[in-house]
């Protein structure tokens, strides 16, 4: 990998992501790489300046905070190309982001030392000792009586559209009612249900081990090319979680009162507000994220059961000896 340009996007409210980022900037610039540092949170999106701003486009982005983190850098560089490479700092779960032990910003002083993680990250990311994962991710469009944005018609403009590398899902607006909604799916415009309930989620394979599988619905490997249509507290007893081809898609209407208005989110962010008789269409982006993954042998698995606490026996942590 070419490293001229790096940017270093760091969680706004970690000190110890602020502090890595530093030292990452110092060795970094130490090399003649140009850096930028930028802080992402809940109330700092860095994104539109940076891309405003920035003469080129980075050759790496590298994210220090949690998997929140990881999201926002994703629905932002996905369009771009840009490679990410995370690490949990200050973060929490961590699904999409390394240890921070791989953080590794100079070599073993040990000549004796060999082998992964004797070499800085530097090293590492020079000589392309990594690989590159696609995590594929949602885009949403939203009609109200003017027509949908045109990429969702077959164009190339992106304007007016929402993207999700996690999920997308749909619930109530009002604190003064019940939290319910009423919303009819559509599938490949064929009318599959109409969920009463607190609302409905739509993930990918990397968002089912989020808020839909909090929700109830499976848990998908990322390397499977699915969406995950989920309800969130059904009403009815039929309602259940579907998975469906990839190249699906979904329309969503908010039915009922037209006090009832339904928010749209995107991965954990306020999106739109959709009334009654807006329509919300859903389907693959096609943008892939670029996840840099610096394990020699991942596994997804054992991600699982460190990250979830899968012990595997009610009675010993450790594996059986089958």
């Amino acid at each position: 990998m070419q490293l001229d340009r790096v940017w270093l996007i760091v969680r706004a409210d970690s000190a110890a992501a602020r502090h890595a980022a530093q030292l990452c900037a110092e060795e970094l610039q130490s090399q003649g790489v140009a850096v930028t540092v930028a802080t992402s949170g809940l109330r700092a999106d860095p994104y539109p300046g940076l891309l405003a701003c920035e003469s080129d486009l980075p050759d790496l982005a590298i994210v220090l905070g949690g998997d929140g983190t990881v999201l926002g850098a994703a629905r932002h560089l996905a369009p771009f190309k840009v490679p990410i490479l995370c690490f949990n700092i200050g973060g929490h779960l961590g699904f999409l982001t390394h240890e921070r032990s791989f953080l590794r910003l100079q070599a073993s002083p040990d000549p004796a030392a060999a082998g992964e993680g004797s070499e800085s990250l530097w090293q590492r990311l020079r000589e392309d000792r990594y690989a590159l994962e696609r995590r594929m991710m949602l885009q949403a469009g939203v009609d109200k009586g003017d027509g949908l944005p045109e990429s969702l018609l077959g164009s190339g403009a992106e304007a007016d559209l929402h993207s999700a590398l996690n999920d997308f899902y749909f619930r109530p607006t009002s604190d003064d009612v019940s939290p319910t909604c009423l919303l009819e799916l559509e599938i490949d415009g064929e009318v599959v249900d109409q969920y009463r309930g607190d609302g409905l989620i739509i993930a990918t394979p990397t968002g089912s081990t989020g808020y839909a599988m909090a929700a109830g619905g499976p848990i998908l490997h990322p390397g499977i090319e699915a969406i995950v249509v989920n309800p969130i507290c059904p009403m009815s007893l039929s309602s259940r979680a579907i998975v469906v081809p990839p190249r699906s898609r979904l329309s969503i209407w908010p039915l009922g009162e037209g006090s009832r208005a339904v928010k749209l989110w995107n991965d954990g962010a306020h999106a739109t507000v959709l009334e009654a008789g807006d329509r919300c269409v859903i389907q693959r982006s096609p943008h892939d994220c670029l996840l840099v993954e610096l394990e020699q042998a991942p596994s997804y698995y054992r991600t699982l059961t460190r990250k979830l606490r899968w012990a595997g026996s009610l009675t010993d942590a450790e594996p059986s000896m089958n």
